[in-house]
Order: structure tokens, then sequence, then C-alpha cells
């Protein structure tokens, strides 16, 4: 029994095919982004976390702990062969649906912020939708490699695609998380066209959805009010918009060279919620327009690195599930960047690798820790 023990575990970490080195590029990027994420977090967080916990490292050692689960999940997906997660699928679809139920559970679900997204365990809050992105990104690149041509017929391709899509969907609006949904959207239909979906469908899928979106936001004010904020900062300058007006001056204020490392003005209590989804502007205004812009280059050459990994990976499935992980990963960053500087509507999303949120971690660490194994298997 102790022998087959053994070789179960063996098994589970053997690769399917030959392994070469991983992408190195890609794994010191990751390693940067996450080094500087911790030194701003520590920054960023220290007056809040004084004057909330009396500890200016709280925010920074909560981070640091689901940083190390966050490693754990890299080195355990980085060496257990990608092929595996495909056998899988069907039953990450379904625990998918089981992780965004459990938010209802009465005593068990947590509202923050009017959203119904957590779940409070022993006193930890987690954040499920953030391991569907994951779950539901293999059981659909295992769906769609194992559907291929027959993807351009209605009834075996983007019917179904929207079926399943639809459950996820739901189950999100009724928290609601619009940012989370708005990427587990958008990411599912780059998936679906690079596995050779038909245009066609996706046009119109893509103008019922654009539809539907706008009908939501004009029956939730709290949306509403985030487009009014976008066209006009000055349209609630100490209510609804105020967190876009004092981001703005923090950006601003940072000009080229930045006040430097700790010296930020806005994270005086200025900036509510600067240490997860406004994280950024105090980036910005204690670096400067330099250094943050050179945080937004690494997250482009991340998308570089994994498109580069998915042109060379052995099959489609490996193909398709490293461009949902860098369209995820990246599209979130610009969706984030995007909104502190006003370029696009705010969503709420945390900026990857860098943002307080130990979910968030994990969750993309573990994908990433995919997208290495995926390297070491690309074709030479």
């Amino acid at each position: 029994m102790r022998n087959s023990l053994k070789q179960s575990i063996k098994n589970i970490f053997s690769a399917e095919r030959s392994e070469h080195e991983p992408d190195r590029n890609l794994i010191i990027t990751i390693a940067v982004i996450v080094v500087f994420g911790l030194i701003m977090l520590s920054s960023a967080s220290s007056v809040v976390a004084y004057a909330e916990f009396g500890d200016s490292y709280h925010y920074f050692k909560h981070q640091l702990l689901g940083l190390a689960l966050g490693v754990m999940a890299f080195f355990f997906f980085s060496r257990v062969d990608y092929h595996r997660w495909r056998k899988y699928a069907f039953g990450l679809l379904v625990f998918s649906v089981f992780l965004l139920s459990l938010v209802f559970v009465p005593k068990l679900g947590h509202e923050v912020n009017g959203s119904l997204s957590w779940i409070k365990i022993f006193g930890h809050t987690l954040q499920p939708s953030e391991f569907v992105k994951l779950s539901f990104l293999i059981y659909l690149a295992a769906w769609l490699e194992s559907r291929k041509q027959k993807l351009a017929d209605f009834h075996q391709g983007i019917g179904p695609f929207l079926i399943v899509l639809g459950v996820i969907t739901g189950l999100i609006l009724l928290q609601p998380d619009f940012g989370t949904l708005f990427i587990i959207i958008i990411t599912s239909f780059i998936v679906y066209f690079v596995s050779g979906g038909g245009l066609k469908h996706i046009i119109i899928a893509g103008l019922i959805g654009i539809i539907g979106f706008t009908a939501l936001i004009f029956t939730n004010e709290r949306q509403l009010d985030r487009f009014r904020c976008y066209e006009n900062p000055d349209f609630s300058p100490q209510d609804k918009c105020y967190q876009l007006r004092q981001s703005l001056i923090a950006v601003g204020s940072g000009g080229v060279f930045g006040r430097g490392l700790g010296g930020s003005r806005q994270k005086y209590m200025y900036i509510p919620e600067l240490q997860n989804d406004f994280i950024f502007s105090i980036i910005a205004e204690e670096t400067g327009l330099i250094v943050s812009g050179s945080l937004t280059l690494l997250f482009i050459y991340l998308f570089y690195r994994g498109v580069a990994i998915a042109k060379k990976a052995p099959d489609n499935f490996g193909r398709i599930l490293a461009i949902g992980i860098v369209a995820w990963i990246v599209f979130q960053a610009i969706l984030n960047i995007g909104g502190i500087i006003n370029l696009l509507p705010m969503t709420g999303v945390p900026l990857p690798l860098i943002s307080y949120g130990g979910s968030a971690m994990m969750a993309v660490l573990a994908a990433l820790g995919i997208l290495v194994n995926i390297s070491k298997q690309t074709r030479q």
C-alpha cells in the first residue's frame, strides 16, 4: 500500500510529455511585480492600518500569509502536468457553481460594500469568485478543445457556451460583483474566439451582452454613478466621485519622479480602500510616472510572454489555457489602472499581484503556476 501511495504521488508530479527549462523571463517578471507590490502595499497601507488596528504593518503581514499560500499554489501547479486538469474539467465546473453558491449560505456569506461576494470561515474571509476565474477557465479550455470544428455550429458551439456562461453570470449577478463578472465574460469570449469560434456568433452574443449590461447599469444606481463620474469627475466631488477625484489628485501630484517612497499625502485617510482597488494611485504618487509606467509595461510584457508560450504550446488545451490566463490577469490590470486614471469607468477590481487580498493572490499565482508548467512543455 505504501508503494502504491508513493507511485500515485509520483504520477501526479510526472509529466506526460518531456519537459525542459521553464520560461525564466516569465518567472522573473512575476517575482518583480510581487516584490514591488509588497513594498508598495507596506507603504500605502501604513497609515490606515495604524488607524484601524494600531499596527502599521497589519495589511502587510496578512498579505505575507496570502503570498505564502500563493507561492505554494504556484509551486504545486507549476510542477503538476497541466494536461491532468483536463480530466477534471466538468468537476471544476461543478466546483465553480458550488463556490459561487456558498456566499448565499446564511452565516457563511459575508457582505462588504453592498456586495455579497465573500465567505467568512473562522474569522478569515475568502472571495470565491477569484478562484472561479481559474476553475471555470480550465473547464472552458477543456470543453473548447473537445469541440474543435463543432464550434461553428450553433447547437454545438455558441449555444451551450452561452448556457454555461449564463449560469456563472447569474450567480455573480446575484451578489452582485460587476467587475469580476466583466472579467470572466471577456476572458471567456477571448478563449472562445482563439479556439475557432465563429466571429458572427461572437458579435451577435457581444451585442446582446452590451444591451444587457447597459440595462443592468441603468437599473443599478451605484454602477450608474460610476459612469457619471467617468464622464464628469465633478458630478459629485464630495460624495459619489470623491474616491476618483482624490485618486486623480494623487496621480497628478506624483509627477514624473514621485514624492518618494513613503511620501504620499493621499494615504493619510484621503482615499478609502487605498490598500485594495486604489493602490495604484499611491504607487503613482510616491514613485511617479516613470516607475508606475514601468509597472504597466511589466504587465504588458507578462501578456507578451504568455502569448509566446501559447503559440508554442504542444496542444490546443495548453494554447487556450495560456491565452486565457494572461488575458484574465492583464485585462484586469488594465481595468484597474484605467479606472484609477479615469481612462475607463471604475469597476472595483483589484490590481493583480499588487492589491491587498489573499484570495486574489492565491488564485493569480496558481494560474501563473499553470502557465509556467505549459512553458516547460512548449515546442522547441
